[in-house]
């Protein structure tokens, strides 16, 4: 069993009000042309489809050409696919009957009714089948009908909620299981704060979307999404294959892949990474305005200016646009920089809990907990 892992395509996404709309399309028609070379018995995505719950008709656009040239170059292929945090579940539910004919499966909504379950798709090769079990990003209070409450009437923890899901579906660890999933997996004991989260990532107060990754036992390969940077969680088969383009300046100088697994009998897994190659790459150049200058090229890049002394600011801006056609951003290090980051940066990168907390000052362990609710319920409210 061959099969491709992606995630996170983030279709529509700007980039400092960039359109990537093209650079999208240009990684992606390297997916098909890799599809057409190695000929994948399945194509997964794991969430975050789009950018947008409700994405733009141009995004819409791009996604249905990939779609359309995957199942032109490799008609026998299945393709699977989940709703991530930022689509919209409903809208990627639709039409799955149908699509469902034309192997093309699209799981957007978790079960939410007691008779409902995880979607299964089997395929089979030579060795057997092989079970993919689809399921799109869930908050508890999202499938509180099945898995249930505590025992004092709150929510089930992100953890909870997805151990029980799991645990309901008995899945056959005689037979070869994928989990596709779109959740904070993180290896049981490892504090959340230790992890490299990409700056285009949606991330929680507390993270108090984590799940421990003991979760995933069941499985010989599970194939995530959230996470913007390649991670493995405990296990090279338990793993997040990244973006295959970079969503904010963070990846700069990361190198972006499809996963390609391969299964043959139970235990036997191999994972290869077949790199893919943007448009214009992501880039920070930090040095003196002629040392940058020296640099000049069409990548989108971020500009760390080091000169001590003071620049014209207009005659400064014209020069880099001229050099960097598609600039996202000029900054200057002061004299407060440590390790080649500002003082303001560090400022602004502060996470909204630490926002308040600094602006209210003297917050009580009660209050700090109802501000976490409150801004966490905002947040999801505006996803």
């Amino acid at each position: 069993m061959k099969f491709f892992h992606l995630s996170d395509l983030h279709i529509g996404l700007k980039l400092y009000n960039r359109d990537l709309l093209e650079d999208q399309k240009f990684v992606l028609q390297q997916v098909v042309e890799q599809a057409k070379k190695e000929k994948p018995d399945a194509v997964v995505i794991a969430g975050d489809i789009y950018d947008k719950a409700v994405p733009s008709a141009e995004a819409v656009s791009v996604f249905d050409w990939f779609v359309l040239s995957m199942k032109k170059e490799v008609p026998d292929t299945v393709v699977m696919m989940i709703s991530g945090n930022h689509d919209s579940a409903p809208r990627v539910n639709l039409y799955r009957g149908i699509l469902e004919e034309q192997k093309l499966y699209m799981a957007g909504m978790p079960p939410q009714q007691p008779e409902e379950h995880i979607q299964k798709v089997t395929v089979s090769d030579e060795w057997g089948n092989v079970n993919f079990y689809l399921l799109p990003f869930v908050r508890p209070s999202m499938v509180k009908n099945i898995v249930g409450t505590e025992a004092d009437g709150t929510l089930c923890s992100y953890h909870e909620t997805v151990k029980r899901l799991l645990e309901r579906e008995e899945v056959n660890t005689r037979v070869r299981n994928v989990l596709v999933s779109h959740q904070f997996y993180l290896l049981d004991g490892i504090d959340a704060e230790q992890v490299e989260r990409m700056d285009s990532e949606i991330r929680t107060v507390g993270n108090i979307d984590q799940v421990g990754a003991s979760v995933l036992k069941p499985f010989d390969y599970a194939a995530l999404g959230h996470i913007h940077k390649p991670m493995k969680v405990g296990k090279d088969i338990w793993s997040y294959c990244g973006t295959p383009l970079a969503c904010s300046v963070s990846e700069a100088g990361q190198v972006k892949a499809i996963q390609m697994i391969e299964m043959r009998e139970k235990g036997h897994t191999e994972i290869t990474a077949i790199p893919l190659y943007p448009r214009h790459e992501v880039k920070v150049i930090r040095g003196t305005l002629a040392e940058i200058l020296e640099a000049a090229s069409d990548d989108y890049v971020s500009v760390v200016l080091t000169d001590e002394v003071d620049l014209d600011i207009f005659d400064m801006q014209d020069r880099i646009y001229a050099a960097f056609p598609n600039l996202l951003e000029i900054r200057r290090e002061t004299a407060g920089t440590k390790n080649g980051k500002a003082e303001e940066a560090v400022q602004i990168n502060r996470d909204p809990f630490q926002l308040c907390c600094a602006f209210l000052k003297d917050l009580s362990e009660e209050e700090e907990v109802l501000l976490t609710d409150v801004i966490n319920t905002v947040q999801e409210e505006m996803r």
